[in-house]
């Protein structure tokens, strides 16, 4: 496998962990999932984002960077790591949910952690209508999510590609629209095969059958 680390990432309910677990055991890769329900502001947050949106978004900073932190040291039997989130994410939430002074705050603490961890060799993003979204995030029924607002999940995803269309290096844009990682092999291999692939820097747009 040419690329060492493998990022999955999406909107809320886009299918990364799924589609990461997968990937994972069928490269025989490392897998670094974002420990969420640790968090013990999320509930509150989505009752009352106002208040508890600074605290969630620092405490979800603090366990990303513990977990990808580890991935400088070097594992001997898996050469390759996939992992469910980019540490980028901390600031793309953090602009849609703080005020501009949180934010300002919150950027000068990231900018700092983010210089000292490495950087995926290629980004996956799963790109899914709201709609599809909300169809995923109920089957999962996490009690704490089912009052996401359609806006919410819409400032994210535009978030997400406005950082995209600006990022150095390879994302490959995966139309998720139909996606069924679980139940639907060749969409698992569709992405399997395409990270065979050699890229140029920039957008590389995939299809699901």
């Amino acid at each position: 496998m040419k690329y060492r680390l493998i990022t999955i990432e999406g909107n809320i309910g886009a299918g990364k962990t799924t589609l990461s677990t997968l990937l994972a055991r069928k490269l025989n890769a490392r897998l670094v999932l974002e420990e969420f329900s640790d968090n013990p502001f999320l509930p509150k947050f989505y009752a009352d984002p106002d208040r508890y949106g600074f605290p969630l978004e620092l405490f979800f900073m603090a366990e990303r960077f513990k977990q990808l932190n580890e991935l400088l040291k070097p594992d001997l039997f898996q050469q390759t790591t996939v992992s469910d989130y980019l540490f980028v994410k901390c600031l793309l939430f953090a602009k849609v949910t703080l005020t501009e002074q949180e934010y300002q705050l919150y950027k000068r603490l990231f900018d700092i952690i983010h210089q000292q961890l490495i950087h995926p060799d290629i980004l996956v993003y799963l790109q899914a209508p709201v709609e599809k979204l909300q169809q995923n995030i109920h089957k999962r029924n996490r009690s704490y999510e089912q009052q996401i607002p359609d806006s919410y999940l819409q400032s994210i995803q535009q978030s997400y590609l406005s950082y995209i269309q600006q990022r150095k290096g390879v994302t490959l844009m995966v139309d998720a629209s139909n996606a069924n990682f679980l139940e639907d092999a060749r969409h698992l291999q569709v992405i399997t095969d395409a990270l065979e692939k050699e890229y140029t820097d920039g957008i590389h747009r995939l299809s699901l059958p």
